[in-house]
């Protein structure tokens, strides 16, 4: 339940604050004092669609708070999960629209997408206006009236039937597109076994191309390679037995050490280099030894050169077919991989035909077994919602009035087989038509009103605000819709925006937009009324002057005549 909405820089709004208890809240004012801003902000707050335009004209951003109070624990821990939290056990509600468009949500203090507003506030407040009245014209929003007036006894086989009509809808297009490429399909199967068996037959190894290419280096050099490694190890360590004019790194290092072990007992800094010519020596005659020894093992072989320069060849053709340019034989060998896994796909596709034909068959017997449950729970609702709202017509000023709930049989679609029309006679004696056909715009708000009172039985929502749905309406009739909204307030908390002095007056409580002019900029705030200034607003409501002894004698009387719901015991509803 909403205990506070404030309104700041929103159109004609400077600065308003409404505050709110249960029951039933009139706000009134003079045309153009700003009274559709109030739910304009409420609609806001339920995420709704911004409009920079909205921004009052000299300020940067409007902003509207609403706080919530007794709000479902489920809500809370939404609000929680985004970082928000409790005020003093209500949840803040707010949301920020700039001058230049941009807009912001915030959810118990926390910034928060505003679509997050429109998944939470929805539990909290439901809006209905002229443009709700227009959109129970529509067949959808005729068929959810019912379905929710229903309960369970529709939407628990219909969340079933949904479940299973899209689960055959996917079928239905997977079989489509299976048997329609059948010939596609067998094409590709042709190419990958194809091109599976040529891979297999060469049978390529992981990282063979990588080792093959180095194998040819070394055979195509070979000759090179030999020679170059002997005449460093000749180099290194000569077969010259010449020791007294040594040619070899060898025997340099030899002769070097032999010098410099002669006189290195004379100071510890030549002993020191003495020790490191004589392991030069030892890394030279091990590089020696491998350079002999690697000019030995160098092969020479022209038959293995050209096998492996063949199999280089054969390699390269599979990576040009199946791998990418300048790719290796690892990408022909996981393109194997991934053909086959598809091939075996397409050669089971027989074999899924078969079970998808099996399901759909499944799943279009479950699907007439749900539309049948779905349609019996919608015709017996029907006969109940239709006597319902005829008899809340009747107490309002429309005795004659009778609303059926027609179910029709049609294809099946994803809410059932049924097609649902709400059909209107205003008198007796007239055939009932079409609701958009057969109502007018008073007719149409009184429906939408007894629809409204009769659904807060099955779908309660805390907070209802009201736009003016009493257009069109006058006289007796307005009296009785004020009754009805104080029926309606017994068990939720109802906002109405009103031109009507007899909507107003059956109201708890009596909120007024007032509208002031400096002369350059006009201003509008919320004012809430006392028992004084609400006969005055009454009375201006009624003739157009706070003053008249008349219009405030009507206005007196319809307070007394609204204070009786007070005092008189209801009679229960048969």
């Amino acid at each position: 339940m909403l205990s506070e909405i404030r309104i700041t820089g929103l159109g004609v709004i400077e600065d308003a604050t409404l505050e709110l208890d249960p029951g039933f809240t009139a706000v009134t004012g003079e045309t153009g004092a700003g009274k559709t801003m109030v739910v304009t902000g409420v609609n806001l707050l339920l995420g709704g669609r911004a409009d920079s335009g909205l921004v009052r004209h000299g300020v940067r951003r409007a902003r509207v708070e609403g706080r919530a109070s007794a709000v479902p624990r489920s809500i809370v821990q939404q609000a929680e999960d985004r970082g928000g939290e409790l005020d003093d056990d209500e949840l803040l509600i707010a949301r920020e629209l700039s001058s230049e468009g941009r807009s912001r949500a915030f959810l118990g203090g926390a910034s928060v997408p505003v679509s997050v507003l429109a998944e939470v506030s929805g539990d909290l407040v439901a809006i209905h206006g002229q443009a709700d009245q227009w959109r129970l014209l529509q067949p959808a929003r005729q068929r959810e009236t019912l379905d929710t007036f229903a309960g369970k006894a529709v939407l628990v086989p219909l969340g079933e039937y949904t479940t299973a009509y899209r689960r055959h809808r996917e079928v239905e297009t997977e079989l489509t597109e299976l048997t329609t490429r059948e010939r596609d399909r067998l094409a590709e199967a042709d190419l990958l076994r194809f091109g599976l068996e040529e891979i297999a037959k060469a049978e390529p190894l992981p990282g063979e191309d990588v080792e093959l290419a180095a194998e040819e280096e070394r055979l195509a050099y070979a000759d090179g390679l030999r020679t170059a490694a002997t005449t460093a190890a000749d180099a290194l360590a000569s077969e010259d037995l010449d020791s007294s004019r040594p040619g070899d790194v060898l025997g340099l290092l030899a002769l070097a050490k032999q010098v410099l072990d002669g006189e290195r007992e004379h100071d510890a800094k030549l002993a020191e280099l003495a020790d490191r010519a004589s392991e030069l020596g030892y890394l030279a005659a091990d590089l020696a030894g491998e350079l002999s020894s690697y000019a030995a093992d160098v092969d020479t072989d022209p038959a293995r050169l050209a096998a492996v320069s063949e199999r280089r060849s054969a390699l390269t053709g599979l990576v040009r077919k199946y791998g990418a340019d300048d790719g290796t034989v690892d990408e022909v060998l996981d393109w194997a991989k991934r053909s086959a896994q598809r091939l075996a796909e397409i050669e089971g596709s027989d074999e899924r035909v078969g079970q998808l034909t099996a399901e759909r068959t499944e799943l279009q017997a479950q699907l007439k077994d749900l539309g049948d449950q779905v349609s019996a729970a919608r015709k017996e609702a029907a006969a109940r919602l239709g006597v319902a709202v005829s008899e809340e017509l009747s107490g309002l000023a429309m005795p004659h009035a009778k609303l059926t709930v027609e179910v029709h049989e049609t294809a099946a679609g994803p809410f059932g087989a049924d097609e649902i029309e709400f059909c209107f006679a205003a008198n007796p004696g007239s055939p009932a038509r079409p609701l958009q056909k057969a109502a007018s715009g008073g007719e149409l708000s009184r429906v939408m009103l007894a629809l409204e009172v009769i659904l807060s039985d099955t779908h309660p929502v805390p907070t209802l605000v009201f736009d003016e749905i009493d257009a069109g309406i006058g006289g007796r009739a307005a009296v009785e819709v004020g009754k009805r909204l104080a029926r309606l307030a017994e068990k939720a908390q109802v906002i109405v925006v009103t031109h009507l002095p007899q909507v107003a007056a059956f109201a708890d409580r009596h909120a007024v937009v007032l509208k002031s002019d400096d002369g350059s900029v006009t201003t509008s705030g919320l004012v809430a009324l006392d028992d004084d200034a609400r006969l005055k607003e009454l009375s201006r409501m009624m003739a157009g002057l706070e003053n008249s002894d008349a219009a405030q004698a009507h206005a007196e009387e319809l307070l007394a005549l609204a204070a009786e719901r007070h005092t008189k015991p209801r009679k229960k509803k048969r």
